[in-house]
């Protein structure tokens, strides 16, 4: 019981801050939380491009959008984009009603494609093909890192670190002999990635900026006290 108190009262004084946090150990033990983040600089770029047409007529509309669509389309594939990597998002197509609502006087269409995996180096390059070929929207980009789990396995590593670290703390305040893990449960997951301003990998037309990204990772490992 002495032991178990002494524990307490090192939990309280180490608590000072969000990464101190602790969590109720067996007897004999110590329970820790321990967070590892590691850093990467994406290299792979996502977009959705859109074409919006109108037509006087439901048909007219939806058939100038299609062959406009296929025309960006088209423009990616020659841009190196490979086929598996478009995948058609969405199409639509809306009445449009007079001004005083009484009557349709139009339609518009729309066709939204995803383009996924794509190099940021060369991101730039099928960004002004899209346009080039008619698309009248661009969202975009999302970036990410193609060894994301290698970055996650390296944020788990720190984790593990941090937790043994805040373990030895409390083991020295309670005066005991810190000894092995008994149990390490991964907790957490990673958040959406945090880019941060770094140097650039750009076309010569539009700039794409890869910069970096954060992935963090959470352990909570208990240590068997001597």
């Amino acid at each position: 019981m002495r032991l178990l108190a002494t524990l307490a009262v090192a939990a309280v004084v180490l608590a000072g801050g969000a990464d101190a946090a602790t969590t109720p150990s067996s007897p004999g033990t110590v329970t820790v939380t321990g967070t590892g983040i590691a850093t990467t600089v994406p290299d792979e770029a996502s977009f959705s491009f859109t074409v919006d047409t109108k037509g006087t007529t439901a048909t007219a509309a939806l058939s100038r959008n299609s062959a406009d669509a296929r025309a960006v389309i088209a423009a990616i594939e020659a841009a190196g984009v490979a086929e598996s990597n478009i995948q058609t998002e969405q199409v639509s197509l809306d009445p449009v009603q007079s001004q005083d609502g009484t009557k349709i006087v139009g339609f518009d269409a729309s066709n939204t494609v995803d383009v996924e995996n794509l190099a940021v180096a060369s991101a730039g390059a099928v960004v002004d093909a899209a346009v080039g070929a008619g698309a009248t929207g661009i969202s975009g980009p999302s970036l990410t890192a193609s060894a994301q789990d290698a970055v996650y396995a390296q944020a788990l590593k720190a984790a593990v670190v941090q937790a043994h670290a805040k373990a030895q703390a409390l083991a020295d305040a309670a005066g005991q002999i810190l000894g092995a893990a008994v149990s390490v449960v991964e907790g957490g997951g990673t958040p959406p990635p945090v880019p941060f301003a770094q140097g650039a990998a750009a076309t010569p037309s539009v700039p794409v900026e890869p910069g970096t990204q954060q992935v963090q990772a959470t352990v909570t490992v208990s240590y068997a006290l001597g």
